[in-house]
C-alpha cells in the first residue's frame, strides 16, 4: 500500500494558490450542461468528484472538451440530455449524486445512478422524498441508499422545509424545480452555501432570498456563459491551518472563493486568536475573490455547534485535528452528518489523534479534543479510512508532531484535491528568510 511520509516543517513564508473550487465546479458544469450554447469554464477543479460530474453529463449527450485552462461544455437546453445507454457512476461524490438526481427527475427517461461502495452508505432519502412530492419516482435500496432509479417527467412546484440543512438537497430541489411549471420555494432557517442560486441568477434564472426561503421560477431559459471558478476556501483552509502550527510561518492564498455562506472558517479561525486578513475582495462571475493573508499565533480554542456546524461542515476534520495546537482544545457538538460522510469522520479523527497522543472524547454527535497542555503530538502512523480530508487534515497535524507521520492510502486525496501534496512539498520549501 502506498505510503506518504511528514517530517515536522521548519518555518515558511510565501504565497499559494489552490485549485478551482469544488462546489463552484460540479454547479458550473451542471447548468452548463442545462443551458443554451457553449459554456467556458476555467479553473475548474481537477478532483476526481468533479471528473463523475463530467462523466455521467457525457453519458447524457453532454459534448464536454476538456482543456488545459477548463472545460468547455455545449448546452442544449433544459430539455437537450439523453437517456443513458448504461448506469450513471458517481464515483465518491455525494454531490455528484444528489445534484443529478434532481435534474434526472425533470427528464423525460428513466435513469440509474449509484457510486462507489462508500456512496452507497451514504443517506439519499433527504433528496428522494421531495423529488417525489414533484412527482418523480424514485426506486432505492431500502428506500434510502444508492443505486437510486428514477422515472423522470413533468414535475410540480412544491414549498419544502428541509429535514436537513443541506446545500447539496437545496441544489437538488432547486435543479428539480427548473422543470416544473410555477414557482418552488425552500424554506432555509440555516443558510447553506448559494453557489446554486448564484449561478442560476447569473444564467438568467429568476431566483431570490425572501423571508427565509429561496424561490424559483420554473422553465427559464439558461444563457451560456463564461465563468472563471475561485479557488476553493476548503482546500486552503489546510494550508491556512498548516501557517498557524508551524512557528514562525506566514502565507497568502491568491485568488480564493469568498462566498459569505463560505467564510464561517475565517470568522472562527480569528475568534480563537489566528491573524487572518483578506485584501484584494472584489466579484467575479457572481462570487466573491480574494487574498488571505495568515501568519503563526498563539490559538486559544473553542467550541463549534448549532448553525455553525453546516457553515463549517467540509472543514471540521482539520479544526479536529487542529485541536491540540490550542490552549483550550476544540470542541464539535450538534454534528452528527459527519459520521454518514465518506467516513465516520468523528470515529475516525478520534482514532487517528489518539494514535498520535492527543486526548479525545467522542460523542454521538461531536467530540472534544484537549488543548496543547497534554504535550506535543507524536508522529504516528495514519489511516484515513480512504477519506480524503481525514488524510489532508493529519498530513497538516503533523507538521508540528514530534518525529515522522506516515499517511497511509495518500491517494484517496484525489477525490477532492489530487495535487495536495505536490502544493504541501512546495509550501514547505518555502523560505521563510526572503
Amino acid at each position: 500500500m502506498a505510503k506518504e511520509r511528514i517530517s515536522p516543517a521548519k518555518p515558511f513564508r510565501g504565497v499559494l494558490t489552490v485549485p478551482g473550487d469544488k462546489s463552484i465546479s460540479h454547479r458550473c458544469a451542471i447548468l452548463a450542461s442545462l443551458a443554451e450554447g457553449k459554456s467556458e469554464i476555467f479553473n475548474f477543479s481537477a478532483a476526481a468528484d468533479c471528473q463523475s460530474t463530467l462523466d455521467c453529463l457525457r453519458s447524457l449527450g453532454v459534448h464536454i472538451e476538456e482543456k488545459s485552462s477548463g472545460v468547455i461544455i455545449e448546452g442544449k437546453g433544459l430539455s437537450g440530455w439523453q437517456a443513458p445507454h448504461k448506469r450513471l457512476d458517481a464515483g465518491n461524490s455525494g454531490t455528484t449524486i444528489r445534484l443529478l438526481s434532481g435534474a434526472l427527475a425533470g427528464q423525460n427517461f428513466t435513469s440509474e445512478i449509484t457510486g462507489d461502495s462508500s456512496l452507497q452508505r451514504r443517506p439519499m432519502r433527504r433528496i428522494i422524498e421531495p423529488l417525489r412530492q414533484m412527482g418523480a419516482s424514485i426506486e432505492a435500496r431500502q428506500d434510502e441508499f444508492a443505486p437510486l432509479k428514477i422515472r423522470g417527467g413533468s414535475l410540480r412546484p412544491i414549498e419544502y422545509s428541509p429535514v436537513v440543512a443541506s446545500a447539496q438537497v437545496k441544489s437538488a430541489i432547486l435543479l428539480a424545480g427548473l422543470f416544473s411549471e410555477g414557482e418552488t420555494s425552500i424554506r432555509e432557517p440555516v443558510r447553506t452555501r448559494d453557489h446554486t442560486e448564484l449561478s442560476l441568477r447569473e444564467m438568467g434564472a429568476k431566483i431570490a432570498h425572501q423571508d427565509g426561503f429561496v424561490r424559483l421560477q420554473g422553465r427559464p431559459r439558461l444563457r451560456a456563459r463564461q465563468v472563471a471558478v475561485p479557488g476553493d476556501i476548503s482546500a486552503a483552509t489546510f494550508f491556512l491551518a498548516a501557517a498557524l502550527i508551524v512557528p514562525d510561518s506566514e502565507l497568502i492564498v491568491q485568488s480564493v472563493g469568498l462566498n459569505p455562506t463560505r467564510t464561517a472558517i475565517l470568522d472562527f479561525l480569528s475568534s480563537i486568536g489566528a491573524p487572518v486578513s483578506v485584501v484584494a475582495l472584489a466579484e467575479r462571475d457572481g462570487e466573491l475573490v480574494g487574498d488571505i493573508n495568515v501568519h503563526h499565533a498563539p490559538l486559544k480554542g473553542g467550541k463549534i455547534s448549532g448553525a455553525l456546524v453546516a457553515r463549517l461542515i467540509d472543514e471540521l476534520p482539520m479544526l479536529a485535528a487542529l485541536g491540540p495546537y490550542t490552549e483550550e482544545g476544540i470542541e464539535i457538538r450538534d454534528a452528527k452528518e459527519l459520521r454518514v460522510k465518506e467516513s465516520d469522520r468523528i470515529a475516525v479523527v478520534a482514532e487517528n489523534l489518539r494514535r498520535m497522543g492527543a486526548q479525545v472524547e467522542e460523542f454521538p454527535d461531536g467530540l472534544r479534543v484537549t488543548g496543547r497542555e497534554t504535550g506535543r503530538l507524536r508522529g504516528a502512523t495514519i489511516d484515513p479510512h480512504q477519506d480524503h480530508r481525514i488524510a489532508m487534515a493529519f498530513s497538516i497535524a503533523a507538521l508540528g508532531a514530534q518525529g515522522e507521520t506516515i499517511i497511509r492510502d495518500p491517494h484517496c486525496v484525489s477525490i477532492s484535491f489530487p495535487g495536495f501534496f505536490k502544493l504541501l512539498h512546495t509550501l514547505l520549501h518555502l523560505d521563510s528568510s526572503g
